[in-house]
């Protein structure tokens, strides 16, 4: 009875590899773990607008903007101030989601988080920002009109 649950268990081992070579993309890289699902950013590149050459990388972005960011250590690990980053400029509120990350103005400080919330009170649309190093939300509502840029890469 063992001898033929180990070959069952064997058997199974092998087709499942088999099969799994067949169905999935080799080219896929899968994380492994069982971390917790947070908001991340949209795709605001798809995978069609980026082409990676022998010779270097092209990635097909309208009215990019380089970025670079000041030590402060918020949105580590993510990134610090030797990163750079490719940022646009959104068209309208319907284009920030949750979990993107921004640039916005606050008493002429440029700060760049990652949208927790979005909602709407009696002034409109806002977001609540949040530094991914930081404990705490920041303590106020940013409207549209603040934010400048939204990250769409990060280079290290």
């Amino acid at each position: 009875m063992k001898q033929i649950l180990f070959i069952t268990f064997i058997m199974g081992m092998l087709i499942g590899n088999l099969f799994y070579g067949a169905i999935f993309d080799n080219d896929v890289q899968y994380a492994y773990g069982s971390g917790i699902e947070r908001d991340s950013p949209q795709n605001w590149i798809p995978e069609q607008d980026i082409k990676v050459y022998n010779s270097g990388v092209v990635i097909n972005v309208k009215n990019p903007e380089w970025a670079r960011f000041a030590d402060t250590n918020s949105m580590d690990p993510l990134f610090d101030e030797d990163a750079n980053a490719i940022e646009i400029i959104p068209e309208s509120v319907d284009d920030i989601e949750v979990g993107d990350i921004v640039s916005y103005k606050y008493n002429d400080i440029s700060i760049v988080h990652r949208v927790v919330e979005k909602g709407i009170d009696e002034q409109g649309v806002y977001f609540i920002m949040k530094g991914d190093n930081n404990s705490d939300d920041d303590p106020y509502k940013v409207r549209f009109d603040q934010i400048q840029r939204v990250v769409v890469a990060i280079i290290y």
